[in-house]
């Protein structure tokens, strides 16, 4: 993993645990001066949830170093996205509180990648869908595919088991986790949303087993 510093010196604690549980080297900082590429940082990861003006000063004063620092991540909260208009040229990209530990690891991967420093992106495809694994962007017959990143984690959840079949339970707990609390209605209404955006062509990709769940693809069995 790429070594990364983190602003503030006392980061928000579902981040420092997010670092944690992905194996990324991190350091917390407060003061700019710290920040060189010499010193082996290769990216930050600056939270503006509590201070979004401190967080984008330091952003600024990345982007003044005498070897900018990058890529530079921003995490800011929902009602805060207004705040960050226009700004963008203060960091490369950003993401949303609550962390999702994942989606942290994804867009830094893809942030490294795009800067020439991460490996080649990890690709599932499957006939005319293709999902990157790392960057949440999925495509099908070549034409980007708008999903939220529920969608987008049942897609690759059913996609990298193509022709298993699993019950609305099981995808509950290995797609939305142990602790979600709605029902069984949810992965219904996440399949039906999913068919209508892969289009009338390819909505039979997600298959309805009767009486038991839904499976992607052909089964073994299928000619």
């Amino acid at each position: 993993m790429e070594p990364l510093l983190v602003f503030p010196n006392t980061p928000p604690p579902e981040l420092s645990q997010a670092l944690d549980l992905s194996a990324w080297l991190w350091k917390a900082v407060d003061d700019p001066s710290q920040v060189s590429i010499d010193n082996g940082w290769s990216g930050a990861v600056v939270a503006g949830d509590m201070n979004l003006e401190g967080a984008l000063d330091f952003c600024r004063n990345l982007r003044k170093c005498e070897t900018p620092l990058e890529p530079v991540l921003l995490l800011v909260r929902p009602d805060q996205l207004p705040g960050i208009d226009l700004r963008d040229d203060l960091f490369d990209d950003f993401c949303l509180f609550p962390i999702n530990p994942s989606e942290l690891k994804a867009r830094l991967h893809h942030l490294f990648w795009r800067t020439g420093r991460g490996t080649s992106p990890e690709l599932l495809h499957y006939g005319p869908l293709v999902l990157n694994v790392e960057t949440y962007q999925a495509a099908i017959d070549g034409q980007p595919l708008d999903l939220t990143y529920m969608e987008y984690e049942l897609l690759k959840f059913l996609a990298s088991r193509p022709g298993k079949v699993f019950t609305r339970e099981i995808l509950l707990s290995q797609v939305w986790g142990y602790d979600y609390y709605g029902g069984a209605r949810t992965v219904d209404v996440h399949v039906r949303r999913l068919r209508a955006k892969l289009g009338e062509e390819h909505a039979n990709l997600l298959h309805t087993v009767r009486s038991v769940g839904y499976r992607f693809g052909k089964s073994r069995w299928e000619l």
